[in-house]
Order: C-alpha cells, then structure tokens, then sequence
C-alpha cells in the first residue's frame, strides 16, 4: 500500500454518551457494522461498510470526559509523530497528551490548535486507517471550519506541508488546502450563521446514495439539519448532527450541479 501523504485525512472517529445508541443510529444511516469492541481498548468499536471495509469507529466517552460534547474527530497521517508534535506545540498547537502507542495499531496524538479545533495525528502501525473512501458509507472530504481562519491557516500549514488555494467568493472564506497537487482538505471561516456556542470544529464528510433519503433517516432518528439540502459541484449534501449531537455532513457525490470553482 501507497505511503499516505504526510497531513493527510487518514482516520475518523467519535466518542458518545451512549454508544450502543450512536451503533444503531449510523447502521441504518450508513449500513455500518460493527467489530467487537475490546474493552482493553475501551470498547472502541470499528465501523465496516456493507462491503466490509473498516470507514470508522465509535467508543464510549472516557472516564472524565462526560461534559465533553460528542464530536467528530479527524485524524492526520504522520511518518514521524514525535516530530509532528514538535511542531504542533512550536506552531501555538496544544497537545491533550503525549504520543501515545495503542497496541501494535499504531501511535496517536490529539492536540487543539490556536482557534480552538481540536484534531488527532496518527502515525499507522497494523492499522494504517481508512480501508475504503468515496464509497456509499465512507469518509470522502473534510473542513476545519474555524473561528479565526488566520489562526488556523498559520498553524496548520506550520504543521504539515499544505499548499492554501482560495475559493474566489466574496460570501464566504474558504481556501483548499493541498497536497502534492491534489485538494485534500478545506478550511472555512466560520459566520454569523453558525450559533455563538459552537467552537472551531472538523467537519467530515460521508458519502450517501442519495442526500434527501438520507436526511429523512437523520430527521427521523431523532438528529437535526444543520444546513441544506444543497446542491453543488461536488454533489448534493447536508450538514446534519446526530441525536447526541455530533455534527457532520452527508453527501451524493453523483448528484453534481454547475462548474468547478477555480482556486487562486
């Protein structure tokens, strides 16, 4: 398997008051199963696709962390973590821990940079992160929407070796972020829409069949609309949050309306 380039989107995860409740939630949104989860590993449970591929995961909230709202977490793939920690903390990053090895799997990080966004860094061992993207229950894209976009821009292009293109829109800032070329991540200013309480946050995307269908089975699960339906280049999607709060969008890579966007 190919290297994966340094900051790129390697891994998601999210933590839940009620786990079992989070399980049945995303296997009728997405048709995940579940791996047994270990409780040495704190019962954290890998998602699989109908195809059997590994997308996710889900665990229960730590000990201590039962205030902490239930979120979406982004991994970033590293080949050298403790390096990769050095510069989160010379670039005005926080780490939350030390790198910390997890079995043969591989060695993790979480860490909160100057906005406020919390995120992870993995360096893969045995588990070398998302066996399938772009694919009906899959991760495919995600954006730092951020509080001070100057901050976040900063930080994380000290961090990994990101090249920032922006949108030309004079509603909204946003910018791709790119590696080796290729998009690989957005980078949002959050606005007024978005409600005072809610910090700087990494929005992931999942892939779905069909946008509407799936918002109906969000809505009818007891989660929320956020945003949307809305049609773009990209496909049709929908920020939504789960019914324990946890924020992501769903999207039809298949249902694209108008031009790619160019990026200065």
């Amino acid at each position: 398997m190919p290297a994966v380039p340094e900051g790129a989107p390697v891994w998601a995860d999210a933590m839940f008051p009620d786990l079992e409740a989070a399980k049945g939630f995303y296997s009728e949104l997405f048709g995940w199963t579940y791996d047994s989860g270990a409780e040495e590993f704190g019962n954290y449970t890998q998602a699989r696709t109908a195809g059997g591929k590994h997308v996710a995961a889900l665990s229960p909230q730590m000990p201590g962390m039962e205030s902490v709202p239930a979120a979406w977490n982004l991994y970033f793939a590293t080949s050298d973590i403790a390096a990769t920690a050095e510069r989160i903390k010379n670039a005005g990053g926080t780490l939350a821990m030390e790198p910390m090895q997890v079995g043969d799997f591989g060695t993790m990080v979480t860490a909160q940079d100057p906005a406020g966004c919390w995120f992870s860094v993995w360096q893969p061992g045995t588990h070398e992160g998302f066996e399938a993207v772009n694919e009906p229950g899959a991760f495919c894209w995600a954006e730092v929407n951020s509080r001070d976009a100057a901050k976040t821009d900063a930080f994380f292009t000290a961090v990994f070796p990101y090249e920032a293109k922006k949108m030309p829109d004079e509603h909204i800032d946003f910018d791709v972020w790119h590696l080796g070329g290729r998009p690989a991540l957005g980078r949002m200013q959050m606005t007024d829409d978005f409600p005072e309480h809610v910090p700087s946050y990494v929005n992931v995307y999942f892939v779905v069949e069909d946008c509407d269908a799936a918002l109906d089975t969000v809505q009818r699960l007891g989660g929320a609309l956020h945003f949307g339906p809305m049609d773009s280049p990209f496909g049709r999607f929908a920020s939504v949050g789960d019914p324990q709060g946890a924020a992501f969008t769903v999207i039809d890579v298949t249902s694209t309306k108008g031009e790619m966007p160019k990026l200065d």
